[in-house]
């Protein structure tokens, strides 16, 4: 055969290799979508850009030998992995498999899956993986357990280098849940997605309890109680298209800032409808949601863990173009005390953008942490130091806004001068102290209220002398713990003004291994 005959030999078979893999398995392709569910490379298509998805190694095969694998050696080995881009922005992606193995990860796939994690890492770029798999491949042993350490190792080696990002599309059981749980931002979808280190039977022959895989590891389980998810949705195209809406707001890595249209110089913006959404009466509620919107662009924003520990909020939102990380109590859900879960959430958050150079809006209207046995035998006083740590630790630009009150030392950890914020700003309603006024008349004068002929009356006195003469809205900035006390329809340019004022911001922190964060 000639050499140009030996050329279209060649071609050929790789055009059908290639075909192959592409098309996958028949079969399991109709029962990936009698389910509802996508295929790996449907939902690809969903994610990146058009035509911008390259793919690597899929002619890789497993090298394992019996137990019903050795003469199944399909292309890909159930993963598929490369590169596109996301608004013209590079990403490396993988998306398991269901349909090939059930998506269990073997040696094979496991090592295309670090090649991805190599890759994101070397060029500094966003690495977002599809999870639908049944978990480590059995017949493989210890190789599919290597395989798992090496995508954590990896993991945790790229955390706060680039940003990752793990979806649920479908199972994720076992050792594989610790992925998820090490990335960034966790996506699930409701009624496919399952996380969880035991299921249901091991749960049932170890403890009796029965329980299904929803209500065990589902989307609102973990969305809602165990914090694991990040975002929640319903349809696997509007979670993609969410995760497509996060990486738009995010650095390709820690050392580029998130994309930003040309900057606009700060205007006079005024908000005047905040003085509406916020009640002058520290005891009356309102949704802090109502305010972030006012004082960010469009009213436009991306809220975190939504549904967990929902008396904090954590949003990614722009203000006057430049993507800002807002963190803000929630009178509607607890009087927006903060407690353990509520510690965890921010702290969390407030360490991300601090590692990716996300500046820090805290908006504080604070009555202290949560009391009683339950908060204090958990470890109350751990976790909110986690919160506190994260601060103090922060070198990004911090401006602190307190709408109302800040009382005890949940104002001194959500952001408060003393730990570190840059510009504390104030509206005229700002109770700044250690607790409120009539808790402070009762411990200060309790053996005068009970000795008084009318206890009613005197605390009233006491409690106005009080508030004049330690809770009014500038003794804090008489004393510069506050900068300044602004208009609340002011806000937004305050913010703007300070955030332009803080840009070039650089701190050089004493060098160390690292700390001891109180986890």
């Amino acid at each position: 055969m000639s050499d140009a005959g030996n050329m279209d030999l060649l071609r050929k078979q790789r055009d059908e290799l290639r075909d192959e893999a592409i098309a996958g398995d028949p079969a399991g392709v109709a029962r990936q979508r009698a389910q509802g569910k996508r295929t790996a490379r449907d939902r690809l298509d969903l994610l990146l850009d058009p035509g911008s998805f390259t793919e690597i190694d899929m002619y890789r095969r497993h090298q394992a030998h019996g137990f019903k694998v050795g003469d199944n050696r399909p292309l890909t080995d159930g993963v598929v992995a490369g590169s596109g881009t996301i608004d013209g922005r590079r990403v490396f992606v993988y998306a398991q498999d269901f349909t090939i193995f059930g998506g269990s990860l073997g040696a094979a796939h496991a090592a295309k899956i670090h090649k991805v994690l190599d890759l994101a890492l070397a060029t500094g770029s966003p690495v977002i993986g599809l999870n639908d798999s049944g978990g480590a491949r059995i017949q493989e042993g210890v190789l599919a357990l290597d395989g798992y350490g090496g995508i954590f190792r990896r993991q945790v080696a790229a955390s706060g280098i680039i940003p990752q990002i793990n979806v649920l599309l479908g199972p994720c059981a076992g050792g594989a849940a610790y992925s998820p749980a090490l990335s960034d931002f966790t996506f699930m979808v409701r009624g496919t997605a399952k996380m969880y280190l035991t299921g249901p039977d091991v749960v049932a022959a170890v403890t009796g309890e029965r329980v299904s895989h929803d209500e065990l590891g589902g989307a609102d389980v973990h969305g809602r109680r165990s914090g694991v998810a990040t975002f929640v949705h319903d349809d696997e195209e509007s979670c993609l298209e969410d995760v497509r809406y996060l990486v738009s707001m995010l650095p390709a890595n820690n050392l580029s800032g998130a994309p930003v249209p040309p900057r606009r110089d700060v205007v006079d913006e005024p908000r005047p409808r905040l003085a509406d959404i916020v009640p002058a009466k520290p005891n009356l509620p309102y949704d802090i949601r109502e305010v972030i919107a006012e004082l960010v662009d469009d009213g436009d924003f991306l809220e975190l863990h939504e549904t967990w520990a929902a008396n904090i909020v954590c949003v990614l939102a722009r203000i006057n173009d430049e993507v800002v990380g807002i963190v803000g109590n929630q009178p509607l859900v607890l009087a927006g005390v903060l407690d353990i879960e509520a510690s965890q959430k921010a702290a969390r958050f407030v360490r991300f953008c601090d590692a990716f150079g996300i500046p820090l809006v805290t908006l504080v209207d604070v009555p202290g942490f949560l009391p009683g046995t339950d908060q204090e035998y958990s470890g109350v006083i751990r976790h909110g130091a986690k919160l506190l740590y994260a601060y103090c630790e922060a070198t990004v630009p911090r401006i602190q806004v307190i709408l109302r009150k800040a009382y005890g030392g949940a104002y001194i950890v959500m952001d408060s001068r003393s730990i570190g914020c840059d510009l504390s700003l104030a509206w005229p309603t700002n109770e700044i102290a250690v607790m409120g006024a009539e808790g402070a008349v009762d411990v200060l004068f309790r053996k005068e209220l009970a000795g008084a002929a009318d206890p009613d009356a005197l605390r009233v006195s006491l409690m106005d002398t009080y508030a004049d003469e330690l809770v009014h809205p500038f003794y804090a900035a008489e004393r510069g713990l506050v900068d300044d006390v602004i208009d609340q329809a002011d806000t937004r340019t305050a913010i703007a003004s300070g955030l332009a004022m803080l840009r070039e911001k650089r701190a050089q922190p004493a060098p160390r291994k690292h700390g001891n964060l109180p986890i």
